[in-house]
């Protein structure tokens, strides 16, 4: 498929990227502290097996699944083996979640044993049309294997920070000692290495949100192609970004997994809403879909919104729709072929 070779490469790259960071990293602080680096590189192998092995039963146990049994939900099953044998992967595990936002994930350590968790709010709020459009994003990620890349590389990030925080209490601990020669040195190669930590931190966190976003635009293009309906999942990003700035619920900590980011929802609706009557065109005291769409485009090219969208784990919802409408009007065209699926990321 067109475009697919360019997903791997910004994988690929960003998996090179981290880790010569993460590498260099290493190093740094191994040279400061006097320490192996032998086994700073052992403890950060088995700190990512472990984040990996354990990951699907945190998930499991923080979310409250509940796994299907088989005719439970007779819809979502075929829907779901439907588009699994289009795509050619193994058929997920099906689980809802109890929560009244408008959201879906998949999770696992591999696609025989993946699961794809939808919220009992989007089942609520979503017409089967848009719900099918989720599921087709949601094993696009399968069919990419983001969930395998996403885990290994969020691991280096935390790594960084926890070094950091670690480093930084450590440093002021030091400043308590009797010992003054031997307190200053300690303090300034712990200061020295919670800075590079923090610095380490942020680039690496800039790498994978980067690639976390742009995976957003591949599921997005390949439900489009899927489901054969791109106005579908047009609608149900629309529903679930307005949904999720509604939850009264934080952010969770795995919201890159999830289809919709419940910290950037609240953003979009609270800039677009604090700028209402701007935005009413017509003074109907009411923004309607034209209105919400002009609205969403602006504030999508301000600068603080593009300078907070590096951090972010997904682009702006009206670039995603944006996507979606110029792959339909490429189907409406009749110019559309499999090998253009990824052709407007």
């Amino acid at each position: 498929m067109a475009r697919l070779a360019e997903l791997k490469l910004a994988m690929g790259t960003s998996i090179f990227l981290v880790a010569f960071i993460f590498a260099l990293f290493l190093s740094a602080i191994m040279i400061i502290l006097n320490f192996p680096l032998t086994y700073a590189l052992i403890g950060a192998i088995i700190f990512i097996l472990f984040e990996y092995l354990i990951g699907p039963a945190i998930v499991r146990s923080s979310t409250r699944l509940h796994y299907l049994k088989p005719g439970e939900n007779p819809w979502l099953e075929s829907t779901a083996k439907e588009l699994a044998d289009k795509s050619g992967i193994p058929m997920p595990k099906l689980a809802t979640v109890p929560d009244n936002a408008p959201n879906a994930f998949v999770f696992g350590r591999t696609a025989g044993d993946a699961t794809l968790a939808v919220h009992e709010g989007l089942l609520a709020s979503l017409n089967k049309d848009e719900v099918k459009g989720v599921i087709g994003h949601e094993l696009g990620h399968l069919k990419h294997k983001d969930y395998i890349v996403m885990t290994v590389l969020s691991a280096v990030p935390l790594i960084a920070y926890l070094v950091a925080r670690g480093t930084w209490e450590a440093a002021r601990f030091a400043g308590s000692s009797s010992r003054k020669k031997e307190e200053g040195s300690i303090r300034a190669a712990f200061f020295a290495v919670a800075i590079i930590s923090y610095i380490v931190y942020i680039v690496s966190l800039l790498c994978v949100m980067r690639l976390s976003r742009l995976r957003e635009h591949y599921a997005d293009a390949y439900s489009a192609y899927m489901t054969g309906s791109p106005r579908s999942l047009q609608s149900a990003l629309a529903k679930i970004t307005y949904g999720l700035s509604l939850s009264p619920k934080p952010p969770s900590g795995a919201r890159a997994f999830y289809i919709g980011d419940p910290a950037m929802a609240k953003q979009e609706v609270q800039f677009i809403m604090a700028k209402k009557q701007e935005y009413d065109l017509d003074k109907d005291g009411v923004l309607d879909e034209r209105e919400l769409e002009i609205a969403m485009e602006k504030e999508a090219k301000t600068a603080w919104a593009k300078i907070n969208t590096w951090f972010a784990t997904h682009p702006p919802t009206f670039k995603r729709i944006l996507l979606l409408r110029e792959i339909e009007g490429e189907m409406e065209s009749g110019r559309y072929t499999n090998d253009r699926v990824y052709a407007h990321v």
